[in-house]
């Protein structure tokens, strides 16, 4: 079975058709929302100032800039389910600036409303940030895949489904991931996951062309193990799946780290097991944050000696596409207390004609 953002998109605006009548089609879903306004549960990990449930439920709440206005989208977020309330608690103020919005105390309850039933039309799942185990990988084990499961034990006590977004990656265990996928597919509702930087400001602002004929691409970003890997990938992905044959899959994928990343940083091109060194200067040219990786010096591009002695312990991994196409992520993981040597993302591609 593949597995596309279009399969997705298509099985999520299904989602919401069915649970606010047989509604085919997105601009009918504008259609409904404007007969009644959508209901959207929140179930999350944590709510502080700056963290995922921050950002993503104030827009709800508040609306946010889009096309030189403000939005404010056409659903409500009735319920609020907060797991881990420290000192730094924004949930609770906000509960009382949004009488609207419910105070849940199990996920059950922010999905039913205290009525037996399924009472909203959507769910928002965050499982980012709190303080949760962290395994041998240096993964930390958000439970976004036991908030799965209680929501979908709510939908089987129900009878009723409606879709679900989940915030950045389905989980830290591939198993577990692949459970959530095929148990929405079973259950036939929409579900979405994903980072934010696909939609995030492009400089400059600019698409491929559709259908466009790639060679290879390589992005690069800060390293931070999974919870960092997810973002620097999506925002490949956003950028490269425009290209002809852009959801063939994958056909493996080479994770380098230690000395087997600085031999593929040495090798200068794919052939010869790295990637396309001028790729990866482009790229170092690109970036509006890039920091001062010499001493004496002002911004000047960095060298491999550079990279070696500020981000010692960076990696990589090497995208072969079904397509032919060729991806490598770049990820650079600084010293304690040493400076990033870049803070943005920025994506390099060749054309097949270059």
């Amino acid at each position: 079975m593949s597995f596309t953002r279009r399969r997705f998109l298509k099985g999520s605006l299904v989602g919401i058709a069915g649970a606010t009548g047989a509604i085919p089609g997105l601009p009918t879903v504008h259609a409904a929302s404007r007969r009644r306004r959508l209901k959207i549960a929140a179930v999350t990990t944590t709510y502080f100032k700056y963290s995922h449930a921050q950002h993503i439920v104030d827009r709800f709440l508040e609306g946010y800039g889009w096309e030189g206005k403000h939005h404010r989208p056409d659903m409500d977020v009735v319920s609020l389910y907060v797991e881990q309330v420290g000192e730094n608690d924004l949930s609770r103020e906000r509960l009382k600036r949004y009488p609207g919005m419910k105070h849940a105390e199990t996920i059950e309850q922010a999905l039913t409303l205290g009525t037996g039933k399924l009472a909203v039309d959507g769910v928002l799942l965050i499982g980012e940030h709190g303080n949760y185990p962290v395994n041998e990988k240096g993964q930390t084990q958000y439970p976004r895949y036991e908030y799965f499961q209680k929501i979908v034990d709510v939908y089987r006590k129900t009878g009723q489904t409606a879709p679900v977004f989940n915030d950045k990656h389905l989980s830290w265990n591939w198993k577990w991931a692949r459970e959530m996928y095929d148990t929405s597919r079973k259950m036939d509702f929409g579900f979405m996951a994903g980072s934010s930087l696909p939609v995030a400001r492009r400089m400059p602002s600019v698409d491929l062309p559709w259908k466009s004929k790639i060679r290879e691409s390589l992005v690069m970003r800060p390293g931070w193990l999974d919870g960092g890997d997810i973002h620097t990938i999506e925002a490949l992905q956003a950028i490269i799946e425009r290209r002809n044959h852009g959801e063939t899959g994958i056909a493996w994928v080479e994770a380098l780290e230690g000395d087997r990343f600085w031999k593929a940083m040495d090798a200068g091109s794919w052939e010869k097991g790295g990637w396309d060194r001028q790729l990866m200067e482009t790229g170092f040219t690109r970036s509006n944050t890039i920091q001062v990786v010499r001493e004496n010096y002002g911004v000047v591009l960095p060298k491999i000696a550079d990279l070696k002695r500020m981000a010692p312990g960076s990696y990589a991994y090497r995208f072969q596409y079904r397509d032919g196409t060729r991806a490598t992520a770049l990820a650079f993981r600084e010293k304690a207390r040493q400076g990033r040597i870049l803070s943005d993302t920025p994506i390099t591609v060749r054309m097949k004609n270059d």
